[in-house]
């Protein structure tokens, strides 16, 4: 069977219509400070041992601070969250006015978010323009009840509920 060849515009408007959850991983870095970015590929993987991945581009310029720092927290966003995620997904000083608080593993956490889960690096594995990064759960918490930011063709935005 041959494959076809699937033009990278098509496959971001095709998959945009799946909407994701979405996290700021944050670490501190070997300077001693905070660095986040924005994923919406967040996912649970694995109850035992507990494990949790997410996908960073390969060009990304902070996934190597937070690789060498060799720990992260998963800082899932609620949908009143938009101006804290344009913020951490920005360039420059992203935690610039941002309050945040230090975990008992030295990770940053941010504020009022919805679930917080520290991992420790299990591993790293090339995932072709991606890296997939594997996370071993060292302590989780859900940390406030309400509507979850979604991301969906290209917009952030919350959950309805039609229940």
């Amino acid at each position: 069977m041959s494959e076809l060849i699937i033009e990278a515009a098509t496959f971001r408007q095709v998959l945009g219509n799946y909407p994701t959850g979405v996290a700021a991983i944050t670490a501190m870095s070997a300077a001693g400070d905070p660095v986040g970015m924005v994923v919406g590929t967040f996912t649970s993987v694995s109850l035992e041992p507990p494990l949790v991945g997410f996908l960073p581009d390969k060009k990304s310029t902070t996934w190597p601070l937070i690789a060498e720092a060799g720990h992260f927290a998963v800082n899932v966003l609620a949908s009143d969250q938009t101006a804290l995620c344009r913020q951490i997904a920005g360039k420059g000083d992203k935690f610039a006015g941002v309050e945040f608080t230090i975990s008992r593993h030295g990770l940053p956490l941010l504020p009022d978010v919805m679930i917080a889960i520290e991992c420790r690096i299990q591993s790293v594995t090339d995932a072709g323009d991606h890296h997939f990064v594997l996370g071993r759960v060292l302590g989780l918490e859900a940390t406030r009840e309400g509507d979850p930011m979604l991301f969906f063709k290209g917009r952030y935005g919350g959950f309805a509920d039609l229940g």
